[in-house]
């Protein structure tokens, strides 16, 4: 599982042209399931963005998580970081099947949420146009593999 993380002062997600969801400040993670993914991991991997310190305090050093700034996130699904680029075309079979892909998705959701996390997502399995404000610029990258 492959999450970038990027810190921003807003973003909105289109689908069809229209603003499917958007957030004020916040994070921004398009978040990507692989093979072998499963629920420990999504546990893991909400933990890890709860926790992590990358916003800032008063004296502008990154040392707050994101509820303690009231921030909220806007969840986008993409099986495109799970690319295999070794050869000049990607190949996206370490990606995991699109069904099993969104139940981990909805798990992770439901993860954030229960800690008062307030997350709005884009709309699986569908293009998007994302929108980013990114606010630094920060942009952390969490690989499940790394745990």
């Amino acid at each position: 599982m492959i999450s970038l993380i990027q810190r921003v002062k807003s973003g909105k997600v289109f689908v069809d042209n229209k603003i499917y969801s958007q957030i004020n400040h916040g994070y921004v993670i398009l978040v990507g399931f692989c093979e072998n993914d499963n629920e420990e991991i999504v546990k893991k991997m909400a933990e890890k963005i709860a926790n992590l310190r990358i916003m800032a305090d008063d004296q502008g050093k990154m040392n707050l998580n994101i509820s303690q700034v009231n921030g909220e996130i806007l969840l986008v699904s993409q099986f495109t970081l799970c690319a295999d680029i070794s050869q000049r075309r990607p190949s996206f079979i370490k990606a995991l099947k699109e069904d099993e892909a969104e139940k981990l998705y909805q798990l992770l959701i439901k993860l954030l949420t229960e800690k008062n996390i307030p997350v709005k997502t884009g709309k699986f399995g569908h293009y998007m146009t994302v929108e980013i404000i990114n606010d630094g610029p920060v942009t952390i990258i969490l690989d499940s593999k790394n745990f």
